[in-house]
């Protein structure tokens, strides 16, 4: 019997309270800092051999005022979450991405007859194309929570196909949770991590690429010859009787596109294919920066007619797939205005927020519930935007305090006897650990980042180089902490024990840090772009 684990809030109030324990042990201390030019931007840096001993500010009923000056310190970040959050809740409401599942899993159902294909192996593309779809969505927009839902659709369709409900998680949970530990585009973790280490956004894209391609090739062929396994002889599962509830019920799921009135989607399409043509005129040409690269190309012009033709094509079909498309170019969008026009947090919230809306008009939402529906995503995601504020709460005591650049220096002392590689395996071990404590990404993120990244500046290793240790350290643990209330909900959805989960999960966890650890190597060792 697993005890009960504090609530995360409850250990970021116990970690503020520490610290401000702290200030009255630690001696005061400050660096000097100077202003450089970094990957295009000016930020503040710590001067290496500046530290001095100074007078600290012990911190007492302060442990409550963090709280304020943190939300003030990471309001941007926390609007963004909110925002964000509100509009996939929207788009979920549609059920366009479980319509554009079922839909691919009846194409691919098409080539079983293909003798080439067979001997490949049909339910292997299938396996294969469900997980690289969740983890693309977990490497672009995080997808977390929403894998809750998801799997009341797929333990059934994979038990029906002759494997297990660990399958069935895997091919969403699973796979949603490497591509989040691989993630690109993510900005609940790259986006919040990067903002925080004041680099620039979305930066180092092609070695995380990299990363997300190699983490799902050693990710998928575990499940892929566990699933193989299983469906040579499904006693082998450990969660064979388990599943005896979802094999004496009938396994398919309708999920067929509805008929929707399609006249407020026509007047959408309209709108923002006019708005874009305006676009367009006035941005012919997008800088798009690859690291140190630099490429002038008609990007939102071509991504407008894309859009277009798509959107008009895919209308015509149903609406569900033309929010799809929606949600598509809302992601082509958000690369083009990061890479190429020097977007930030204001214009990713503002993409997202619109998307939202029009995807609840597309669906033929009243007003009233398109706001229900928002408000009921922003309450969803709140503890997630909260914690950010709560958790940067830590730092302004310690740096309230005087002792931060103290901390700063002793840490800092101590991994320059360990090398480069030593330092960042420290990190990463850290990072892990912490996971399992505190599940949120951007809490850890707003927890973790701002002290590491400064550490990173002592020692020698870039700043992008921390962001994937966070990043990776949060990522993996995922699948396994007791901690993580999406993993709790996926396996009681499930019916899978946990401690059957623990025990099939544990060597996959081993693996995965192992190989968490080697891709970390290149960042330190390598010049790569963006690090």
């Amino acid at each position: 019997m697993l005890k009960k684990v504090p609530h995360t809030y409850v250990i970021i109030f116990s970690l503020i309270v520490l610290s401000a324990v702290l200030t009255w042990i630690i001696p005061g201390g400050t660096y000097e800092r100077e202003l450089k030019t970094v990957n295009g931007i000016e930020r503040e840096i710590i001067k290496s051999n500046s530290f001095q001993i100074a007078e600290k500010e012990v911190q007492t009923w302060q442990v409550f005022s963090s709280f304020f000056d943190g939300f003030l310190r990471t309001s941007n970040i926390i609007v963004l979450i909110i925002m964000i959050g509100g509009a996939f809740w929207i788009l979920n409401d549609s059920r366009s991405i479980d319509v554009g599942i079922h839909s691919f899993l009846k194409f691919l159902k098409q080539f079983e007859r293909s003798k080439i294909l067979g001997k490949i192996g049909v339910d292997n593309l299938v396996l294969l194309g469900i997980m690289t779809i969740f983890s693309s969505f977990g490497a672009v927009f995080g997808m977390s929570e929403e894998t809750i839902a998801f799997t009341i659709i797929f333990v059934p369709l994979a038990v029906s196909m002759g494997y297990d409900s660990i399958v069935g998680v895997s091919l969403c949970f699973v796979a949603a949770a490497l591509g989040f530990a691989g993630a690109f585009l993510n900005p609940f973790t790259v986006g919040v991590a990067q903002g925080l280490s004041d680099i620039q956004l979305f930066s180092g894209i092609e070695y995380r690429v990299f990363m997300w391609t190699v983490i799902n090739i050693v990710g998928f062929a575990f499940i892929l010859r566990y699933a193989a396994k299983i469906k040579k002889d499904p006693k082998k599962s450990p969660v064979y009787d388990d599943d005896r509830h979802w094999r004496s019920r009938n396994a398919s799921t309708n999920l067929e596109t509805e008929q929707i009135n399609r006249k407020p989607a026509w007047a959408t399409l309209l709108f923002l294919s006019l708005s874009l043509i305006a676009f367009s005129v006035f941005n012919p040409e997008s800088h798009i920066h690859f690291g140190n690269t630099e490429i002038r190309i008609p990007a939102i012009p071509a991504a407008t007619i894309l859009f277009m033709l798509l959107g008009f094509i895919t209308l015509r079909r149903s609406v569900q797939f033309y929010i799809l498309i929606l949600l598509t170019f809302t992601i082509v969008f958000l690369v083009i205005g990061v890479m190429g026009h020097g977007w930030y947090m204001k214009e990713i919230a503002t993409i997202f927020f619109a998307m939202g809306i029009l995807a609840g008009i597309a669906a033929n939402k009243s007003p009233n519930t398109i706001t229900k529906l928002f408000l009921e995503g922003a309450k969803d995601i709140l503890p997630a935007a909260l914690i950010v504020g709560l958790a940067r709460g830590i730092v302004v005591i310690l740096e309230d305090g005087n002792v931060i650049d103290t901390i700063l220096f002793y840490v800092s002392e101590s991994m320059q006897n360990f090398g480069k590689v030593g330092s960042i395996g420290i990190m990463y071990l850290i990072q892990t650990a912490l996971n399992v404590f505190i599940p949120s990404g951007s809490g850890q993120a707003a927890l973790t980042i701002p002290i590491m990244s400064q550490i990173s500046d002592l020692i020698g290793i870039s700043r992008q180089a921390t962001v994937v240790v966070f990043q990776l350290g949060d990522g993996f643990t995922n699948i396994i902490t007791p901690t993580s209330g999406v993993l709790i909900g996926v396996l009681g959805v499930a019916r899978i024990p946990y401690d059957k989960w623990f025990k099939w999960v544990l060597p996959f966890m081993g693996i995965l840090v192992v190989l968490g650890f080697l891709l970390l190597l290149p960042t330190v060792l390598i010049n790569l772009n963006g690090f």
